[in-house]
């Protein structure tokens, strides 16, 4: 037995053109579009621990914001919007990586692991040498960072320092490991 709509003609053909007339603002300029994926890019880039993810992202929040445009009220507000997505949605991802693994590319010595995923046992005594190299306050850093996963801000407040400096600290760290490995390896 068929089921009839208990809607009138009328209110079926207003729906429609609404659903319309929110699908021809999708923006159809090839400029405006490259600009929203260069600006999506860019907060998934800022965003993410592994900067070869933010394609992925990007991408992900396209599907995301085609899935809900009829969500979006006013659509002047479409990039603050996509990015927000992009934002969201490269949160997770480092979420959803740090649950997979808790080392980071710290110096590129995690870089070579087995296909397993997990890190070989002469790359982790390789890491805790250029680690033990390190002088205890930048070791400390780099794994709460890495290791422990807290946020600059969180470290910031545990050591009572502004985060700019546990920034610079950070960056200052990896680059001594990264120097240290490099030189190691090109004496080898």
């Amino acid at each position: 037995m068929a089921v009839r709509s208990l809607a009138s003609p009328e209110v079926i053909r207003t729906e429609n053109h609404e659903k319309a007339e929110r699908a021809s603002v999708l923006p159809s300029d090839d400029g405006v579009l490259a600009e929203l994926y260069r600006q999506m890019l860019k907060v998934a880039k800022h965003k993410l621990y592994n900067k070869s993810d933010a394609v992925d992202v990007v991408q992900d929040a396209w599907v995301r914001i085609l899935e809900r445009w009829d969500s979006l009220r006013q659509t002047d507000k479409l990039i603050p919007w996509a990015k927000t997505i992009a934002s969201h949605l490269a949160s997770n991802a480092n979420r959803a990586k740090r649950r997979i693994s808790p080392y980071d590319d710290a110096g590129g010595l995690l870089a070579r692991e087995s296909q397993s995923g997990v890190p070989q046992p002469e790359l982790l005594a390789e890491l805790s040498d250029a680690l033990g190299r390190l002088d205890p306050a930048s070791r400390t850093l780099l794994l709460y960072k890495f290791y422990y996963g807290f946020k600059d801000e969180e470290i910031a407040e545990a050591l009572h320092v502004p985060v700019g400096t546990v920034k610079a600290r950070i960056h200052r760290s990896k680059a001594r490991l990264k120097g240290d490995s490099n030189s190691r390896s090109s004496a080898e």
